[in-house]
């Protein structure tokens, strides 16, 4: 009998070729402006000294966070704090309670691929569902909707406000 493979509850990593340059990549993640473009509804940052950042402007590690979603109430927004990168990452930061998050560019076979690594999740039964499964299936969906916002296509979010994801 085949011996199954234990789950590692705590981290998972999410990859996404992209024909996109790696400077096009990192700039989708690094701004209020660009991040609105495919990910977040609101995505303000705040300096360590509490000043806003204005919408172009680069966050930087040490900057705290406040986002809010489409298709969620505005009762429901994460806060974190931007971090510094580990081993080649151009971001990391603390997601709420769900653990930490890094994203790099790696290169395979002459290909870019974004790689996003969320760790530290906790390991109690709520956890490993609303984190590790519905922190996955998240990224997964706003990787996708990256790609084809970088490849000048569709918004895949949905922005109808009447329609709850909740």
């Amino acid at each position: 009998m085949e011996e199954r493979k234990k789950i590692d509850w705590s981290s998972f990593t999410v990859n996404l070729p992209l024909d996109n340059s790696e400077e096009e990549i990192i700039n989708a993640w690094l701004t209020q402006e660009a991040l609105e473009k495919w990910f977040l509804r609101l995505a303000e940052f705040s300096t360590p000294s509490g000043e806003k950042r204005k919408r172009q402007e680069q966050i930087k590690p040490g900057d705290t966070y406040r986002w809010q979603w489409f298709g969620w109430p505005d009762s429901v927004e994460e806060h974190g704090k931007i971090l510094n990168p580990e081993q080649a990452e151009f971001l990391r930061f603390q997601f709420g309670k769900a653990g930490i998050v890094g994203v790099r560019v790696v290169v395979e076979h002459g290909h870019n691929i974004l790689r996003l690594v969320q760790e530290k999740i906790p390991q109690d039964e709520e956890s490993k569902m609303n984190f590790y499964v519905g922190c996955k299936t998240g990224w997964t969906f706003y990787l996708l909707n990256l790609k084809s916002k970088l490849q000048e296509g569709p918004d895949l979010r949905n922005r109808k406000s009447e329609l709850h994801m909740d």
